[in-house]
Order: structure tokens, then sequence, then C-alpha cells
């Protein structure tokens, strides 16, 4: 090797080291590029602060990144104990009302989970007690949403009270219940009305307008009896998974990727959309509202419907792929382990998800039927 480098001339050495240096350069250069572009993406995605509901009634409930980051585990723990999914969205509107998603008890279950404040320390066994304790309430008001948030903040003795008075919450049950239980604790001097339009009523036990203060951070429908109701149309499985994939492939060919696009008709009309923005277009075109135009993100999508085992996936139902995030890309089933969705280097169009293809390999089992 020594004699090779001797019969090779000095300059085409320092030539060919010099390109050598200027190929690692770009090389380096690319891959950071490419790196602080994830980051770029990811930073985008974390400011949006809105999610959708399905079961109790389609609907967005709007949440702080701080509650927002509970959403997995509050779906981890309502399966554990049996509570439909379709109920996280109020549970975080609710966790916005306690505590905002600050502290280490943010759905503030201390009380109902030892019978003091302050006995929980760990943010997941405040979720995990806190989603207990919801069903528990939910299952007493026998489905009375409105019952079971105004009993989250006075006890259980309010679900008694109703149920003596009626049956069914009203506000003034609620107003009423608080005079009652005010008239008893009020010689203690630890109660103080906290919203200033009670004091005339000296309704200033608990919260009397708690059910009217967690539902400002959540809009849209509640079933009369607040069940989780059937998906819409049968769900988007079956013959009208199919009238969404076909809504969907008309797009192929005719889009281009753009992170953040889709979310303006000028964006779509021009072909620009990302994977949630291009799923949530094609459900619209078959009539099933997913969510606002402006705010659709993977995060949002993954919160609606009805959960299905990746066995029973049908054409229509919706996959989620982790790829730069949990829940990073999102698409829609079309049957034979193939999905339709809106690519970065290929916009809509169809890709496998077959194991050992780059998305069946980032495939990670959430499937919902819109």
């Amino acid at each position: 090797m020594h004699i090779v480098l001797q019969l090779i001339p000095k300059k085409y050495l320092i030539g060919g080291t010099l390109i050598l240096l200027g190929l690692s350069g770009l090389l380096i250069m690319s891959t950071i590029v490419a790196i602080t572009g994830e980051f770029e993406k990811d930073s985008q995605q974390s400011e949006v602060t809105e999610i959708e509901g399905g079961g109790i009634g389609v609907g967005t409930a709007n949440v702080s990144p701080e509650v927002m980051k509970y959403q997995p585990l509050l779906e981890k723990y309502a399966q554990k104990h049996g509570l439909d999914a379709s109920y996280v969205p109020i549970m975080m509107a609710l966790m916005m009302q306690e505590s905002g998603g600050r502290g280490n008890d943010p759905m503030q279950s201390s009380e109902s989970f030892c019978g003091s404040v302050g006995c929980i320390s760990s943010p997941e066994l405040s979720v995990d007690k806190g989603v207990l304790h919801f069903k528990s309430v939910l299952e007493k008001a026998h489905y009375d949403l409105k019952l079971c948030l105004q009993s989250y903040n006075f006890g259980g003795g309010f679900i008694n009270y109703v149920m003596k008075n009626g049956g069914k919450y009203t506000p003034e049950l609620a107003i009423s219940f608080s005079q009652l239980q005010y008239q008893k604790v009020k010689h203690t001097g630890n109660y103080h009305c906290v919203r200033p339009e009670m004091v005339p009523y000296s309704a200033c036990y608990g919260d009397a307008k708690y059910v009217d203060a967690v539902l400002k951070y959540y809009t849209g429908t509640i079933t009369a009896d607040g069940k989780p109701a059937a998906p819409a149309s049968g769900g988007s499985g079956g013959k009208s998974g199919v009238k969404v994939i076909d809504a969907g492939k008309t797009l192929i060919g005719k889009t281009r990727y753009v992170f953040g696009g889709g979310r303006s008709q000028s964006d779509i009309n021009a072909g620009r959309f990302d994977c949630s923005s291009f799923v949530r277009w094609a459900f619209e075109q078959v009539g099933m509202n997913v969510g606002p135009m402006s705010g659709v993100t993977t995060d949002t999508l993954k919160s609606q419907g009805q959960a299905i085992n990746p066995k029973d996936m049908k054409p229509g139902d919706v996959v989620f792929f982790d790829t730069y995030k949990i829940d990073g890309h999102v698409g829609i089933y079309v049957g034979n382990n193939q999905f339709l969705g809106c690519q970065g280097k290929t916009g809509v169009a169809i890709a496998s998800m077959a194991k050992g293809t780059y998305f069946g390999e980032r495939f990670n089992g959430r499937v919902k039927r819109f």
C-alpha cells in the first residue's frame, strides 16, 4: 500500500483528500438539516391545544398543553377501568377546570381516594384514581353526565339529593344543595363563595356552577342519557368506509405534502395537504364532520370514534403510525395491509403497512372507526 501511495503524484493525493472532506461536510450538513426539520415539525405540532371527542356526541375540548399531555394516561386508565374512551375529552375538560394540568394531583382525586387533600403526590396515580372515581360517579348518576360532573365537585351526597328531587340534574338543584350544605358548615369559617354571584343565595358550598365551568372547555352535543352514542351511519368501516376511500382516491396524483397544509380552502384548492388534513377532507366528502378544517391534527383525530382491534380492521377505519412522534402519521385503511394517506414524498397515495415496510414497522396498533 505504501508503494502504491508513492507512485501517485502528491497533487492528486491532496485533491482527493479535499474532495473527501467536502463530501463529508455535505453529509453532515444534510443530517443537521433533516434533524432540525423534524424538531421544527414537532414544535409546530405541540402548539395545538384542541382535541376532538366522539361517543357522547362529537365535540371539541379546548385545553392547555399541560392537560393535553395527559390524554394517553386518561385513555390508558379508561381502558383499565372499563370506561368508554369517548369520555376522555370530558375528563380532560374536567382536569382543565380542576388544575389546568398542573401539580402532582391534576385530577384533584386525593379526597375521593383517601379522604383527605394532598395524599396523592403522583400525577399518574391521580389520573388512575380520578378516572376510577369519575366512572363510579357516572354509574351512580345513571349516566346523567351533568349530575356526574356536579357530583365530582359536591360529593356523592348530591346524587342522593337529586334522586329525591326529580332524579335529574338541574342548575336549581345544584344551588339549593349548596345552600343546604353551606348552612351546615358555615360556622367553621372554612367555606367561602367561589363565585360572587352565589353570595346572594348563600350557596357557598362547593361550586354550584361547576357543570358550566367544565363544559366551557367542551363544545359539542351530549346525548340525552349521557351514554356513548354509536358511530354515525354505522361507522366508517364497511360500505361507508368504501365511500370514504373512493373520495380520498380522487386526490391521488393531484396533491403534494405540506406540513400544516390543508387547513384553508386555498390550500385545498391548490392540493396542499398533510396527513391529518387529508383524512378530515376525505370524511367531509361523505358528510362526516371529524373536526374543524383549521384545527385538525393526528391528536384530534385519535381521540374520536370507536377503538377497534387491529385484527378487526375494515376499509375506512383510521390507522395511526409512530413516525416523528407517537401517532405522528395517520391514514385510511383500504384492506390487504394497505392504507390511503398523504405522505411526504408522494402526496396522497396508497402505501403498504405490511410487516417489514416503513409504515408496517411504525404502525402502533391504534385503529379508530368514525
